[in-house]
């Protein structure tokens, strides 16, 4: 199968899809401090993380339907973007500690909770390696949507993009 089709295919991008588009960092540039990973590829009317950006470091500009493009001069990673995004196609990034950092939208019960140990996972949702939850945050203006923060294995950075869903108890 020809990967640079597999979110067609498998509904997810892949790394192939991501760097066509420009929407990866480098690894050199995660390493530097917290990178904005826009992970949006498909040409769909959308612009909620262009509105939601005070800084206007995100544009999507007219017509509606361009992919959005990321100024990361500008961008502060206040994280705002992350559950505006109705497609769950941002998260935040940083590996400039002893571990890597990622804030990402998770819509699913249970919420895990902070220094809970959890399995993080892929673009196509294979466990990875194993995190640590630092951060939960719910505030109104997310509309039900969690944005967690995690730490993990900072050689994973490039392939973690998620947690695997908690059970339900």
């Amino acid at each position: 199968m020809n990967d640079d089709k597999t979110l067609k295919v498998k509904g997810a991008p892949s790394l192939a899809e991501l760097r066509a588009a420009g929407m990866l960092p480098s690894v050199e540039d995660l390493s530097k401090g917290a990178c904005l990973c826009i992970e949006c590829v498909e040409e769909i009317p959308c612009n909620p993380c262009e509105t939601s950006c005070p800084q206007g470091a995100i544009a999507v500009g007219t017509p509606i339907t361009n992919l959005p493009v990321l100024d990361g001069s500008k961008c502060t990673a206040c994280g705002l973007c992350i559950a505006a995004c109705p497609g769950l196609a941002i998260m935040m990034k940083d590996g400039s500690g002893d571990e890597a950092v990622i804030r990402f939208p998770y819509e699913y019960f249970p919420l895990p909770e902070v220094g809970q140990k959890v399995t993080m996972c892929d673009r196509m949702g294979k466990a990875v390696c194993v995190g640590t939850i630092k951060r939960v945050d719910t505030p109104k203006r997310n509309d039900r949507t969690a944005v967690v923060t995690a730490a993990f294995d900072k050689s994973m950075i490039a392939e973690v993009v998620s947690m695997v869903r908690l059970n339900r108890t």
